[in-house]
């Protein structure tokens, strides 16, 4: 008897939920025929006000994403520098030694100064500083500023840089400062 009653028990419960998964089901579509019988205009006021809300959170998503971006690119402006000015640490480090110094001899400054600028152009060029050569070079305004003209010394320096006032320096492969020069006319 222990054997019928769990059967059966067991068979109660099946029933139960193939009642409860077609009472799930009708319901579905009672809710589908429900929103056919809806009249067009409520029907489409729901769907605009899905949109939305659709609209809305992803106008806010991205609205969050500008700012974010915003603040990390900010934050990446002010650091960007951050290697060099490490680097140049060891300059001024070198510069307040050789300031602090009691040696008069004239030869022992100038080396100790020779010292640092060597260090100072090492580190500018190892972060992508470099000079060019303007002197006797066609005059180019993509990398020469002309200061003034004046008559060539030969008819070979016509047209190009007969004077370097200012250097020039390119950063990475683009012009950094523009060369101030007197060209040969």
């Amino acid at each position: 008897m222990a054997k019928k009653n769990k059967e059966e028990q067991i068979e109660e419960q099946l029933n139960e939920q193939e009642v409860a998964a077609s009472d799930k089901e009708s319901g579905a579509e009672e809710l589908k025929e429900a929103a056919a019988e809806m009249d067009p205009e409520t029907k489409y006021k729901s769907e605009i006000a899905e949109l939305n809300d659709k609209y809305l959170r992803l106008y806010s998503e991205f609205d969050n994403f500008r700012k974010r971006t915003n603040r990390e690119r900010m934050e990446l402006f002010k650091t960007a520098g951050k290697d060099i000015i490490g680097d140049l640490l060891t300059v001024i480090d070198d510069f307040e030694r050789a300031l602090g110094a009691e040696d008069k001899d004239i030869d022992n400054m100038r080396n100790g100064m020779d010292l640092i600028y060597n260090k100072l152009k090492t580190t500018l060029k190892n972060h992508g500083l470099e000079p060019f050569e303007s002197r006797s070079e066609k005059f180019d305004p993509e990398f020469h500023e002309a200061i003034t003209k004046i008559p060539a010394p030969s008819k070979k320096l016509k047209g190009k840089v007969v004077d370097e006032i200012e250097k020039g320096y390119m950063l990475h492969d683009k012009v950094l400062r523009y060369s101030k020069v007197v060209v040969g006319e």
